[in-house]
């Protein structure tokens, strides 16, 4: 989660669903054919591309899609960018209990692969094996439920150990190498490609306790 102002970043697209609520009236985002939605509260689904445009101050939730609130945005907005007026006035108190429980619309297999990938670094065919398929299958499982390959999922999981380790005081070419990047300009360019932003716009961020996880 991350409340505060925004500048107009890059387009970019994200591994998790992104909440993005207006904390002083609407919250604008333009999506990749440059058409802006405005509303109290955006919801923009995994992998779709777009851009954040500035903001006052925005509260802004990452909800990654193994978990049950992912399903319920699932149901709800789908793919895309939708407005999604009731959940104007979400709070952390809503979003943790459902952001920890499995999801029950993703194979079991794939929920345990992408905890894994979250918790550790490790290769596909150890993970294919921890699980009882093929490395293939487990890609084609991974783009088939989630639209996206394991890839992307893996340099998600990089970048949020990057930000916990920028966040404990390691310079960036150290976070870069504790998230398994293969250097700082790495990073940069994953993180600009996956949010938008760059280390040195986020690090002021993190350092100020603004990013936190629920």
């Amino acid at each position: 989660m991350y409340r505060g102002a925004t500048t107009t970043g890059h387009v970019h697209r994200h591994a998790a669903f992104q909440i993005a609520i207006g904390m002083q009236g609407e919250v604008a985002i333009v999506d990749a054919s440059g058409i802006e939605h405005r509303a109290a509260a955006l919801v923009v689904g995994p992998m779709e591309p777009h851009c954040l445009q500035a903001t006052p101050d925005v509260l802004t939730y990452f909800v990654e899609p193994h978990c049950v609130f992912a399903d319920r945005l699932r149901e709800r907005h789908g793919a895309g960018i939708t407005a999604a007026p009731e959940l104007r006035d979400l709070s952390e108190d809503d979003v943790r209990p459902a952001g920890v429980r499995p999801s029950s619309q993703l194979d079991p297999r794939l929920v345990q692969t992408l905890k894994a990938l979250s918790d550790r670094s490790a290769s596909l065919p150890s993970l294919a094996a921890d699980v009882g398929l093929s490395p293939q299958r487990l890609r084609a499982l991974a783009r088939d439920q989630l639209g996206m390959p394991l890839a992307r999922w893996r340099v998600w999981t990089r970048l949020r150990r990057a930000a916990e380790a920028l966040q404990a005081g390691q310079s960036l070419a150290d976070a870069a190498s504790t998230a398994g990047f293969a250097d700082q300009a790495h990073l940069t360019r994953q993180m600009r490609e996956m949010m938008g932003l760059t280390p040195a716009v986020v690090l002021p961020l993190l350092r100020g306790q603004s990013l936190r996880a629920t």
